[in-house]
């Protein structure tokens, strides 16, 4: 069973651990430190950098107090080397990657590490910890054994949507092979939403422990946002995988072509449909999704996109349907009840089921 409480998992930081439910408030209390203050010998210590901060080391620093080894662990902020050494483990600083030795950089020349499965994107001190130690997070938030299907399954797919990302943000790499500069900047996602959470230059406090203070609810916001992304993932997205299999399996029952789903249950299906695709070597791939908008009471008909991520789809609905409603889309398609067509085409509507899949298979022969 899957318990997360309503806001922040943040057990990692209590120093007397509890199950799942400390509120931020008490998040906010865990001890982030520069060297000059000292820790108790007895207590495990994590060091990172001094400094300005990034999202791979606040998010490094809240998941490696997720497990047993670092539960309650003091986090040490400083450069200096002599200090480092005598450190419990290190994150993103220090100059190297030894799990052996807990020591997680990946400044240092040479590092070409990544996550594997088929990931080719150099890792950061987020994605190293994530890793090594990932796959012990999300079976004890699951409370399940580490061997556990799920618990794999749902360790490669928050690397894919959530962790990945972060590792690309940090090492400067570019999510589209091209030389054309973007089209529009993106300054919302998490990397640079931290970013601004370092002290401000006019501030004129910029004293260690503001810093730390700020270095904490780094931590806090890097942390609420991993276990977000775990928390859907256990509790919505596998759960849908399923139902995307049976209804991709039933879809020569819907029509011969094989190209027309129908979910009989909505749920998060896209990326499960793409995955599902390659796996079971689907040939023809689905050109249309049909299901059931509960709030308007119709149905949708959904073309695919060519890929995750990429507007553009397999096969947009006709373009003579295109922008237009109601009577007058109905009168141009020749099918009742139709309520629209999007103007990309990815989208249209029916007031039923069997006006849907009349669309669908309509726009398949168009």
């Amino acid at each position: 069973m899957f318990r997360v409480a309503r806001g922040l998992n943040l057990k990692l930081f209590t120093f007397h651990r509890k199950p799942l439910a400390l509120s931020l408030a008490m998040a906010k209390k865990a001890r982030v430190s520069d060297f000059s203050s000292g820790f108790p010998t007895q207590q495990r210590v994590v060091g990172t950098h001094n400094g300005s901060f990034h999202c791979d080391e606040a998010l490094g620093c809240f998941m490696i107090r997720l497990t047993d080894k670092f539960s309650a662990a003091e986090v040490v902020r400083t450069r200096d080397p002599q200090v480092l050494e005598t450190l419990d483990a290190v994150l993103d600083v220090g100059g190297v990657y030894d799990p052996s030795r807990e020591r997680y950089d990946h400044h240092q020349k040479g590092f070409e590490e990544v996550f594997g499965h088929g990931f080719k994107t150099k890792l950061s001190s987020a994605g190293l910890i994530y890793k090594h130690y990932g796959m012990e997070i999300i079976a004890k938030e699951l409370q399940l054994d580490e061997g556990h299907p799920d618990v794999h399954r749902l360790f490669l797919a928050i690397y894919k949507s959530f962790m990945e990302a972060i590792d690309a943000i940090d090492n400067g790499i570019n999510q589209f092979d091209t030389e054309q500069p973007p089209r529009y900047v993106n300054n919302t996602h998490l990397s640079s939403r931290i970013g601004r959470l370092n002290l401000d230059w006019m501030d004129l406090d910029q004293s260690p422990e503001k810093e730390n203070e700020a270095f904490q609810r780094a931590m806090a916001l890097a942390g609420s946002e991993f276990l977000d992304s775990l928390r859907f993932h256990a509790k919505s997205w596998l759960p849908a995988r399923s139902i995307v299999l049976e209804c991709l399996a039933a879809r020569q029952d819907i029509d011969p072509s094989g190209e027309i789903m129908v979910l009989d249950r909505f749920c998060p299906w896209k990326l499960h449909l793409f995955e599902l695709e390659e796996e079971m070597n689907i040939d023809p791939l689905i050109k249309y999704v049909l299901y059931q908008d509960d709030r308007a009471k119709q149905w949708r008909v959904q073309a695919m996109a060519v890929s995750p991520d990429k507007f553009e789809s397999r096969k947009p609905l006709p373009s003579p349907w295109r922008g237009l409603r109601d009577d007058e889309l109905s009168k141009v398609a020749g099918i009742p009840g139709c309520v629209f067509v999007h103007m990309s085409g990815f989208i249209g509507g029916n007031q039923s089921y069997e006006g849907a899949l009349a669309m669908a298979k309509a726009a398949l022969k168009l």
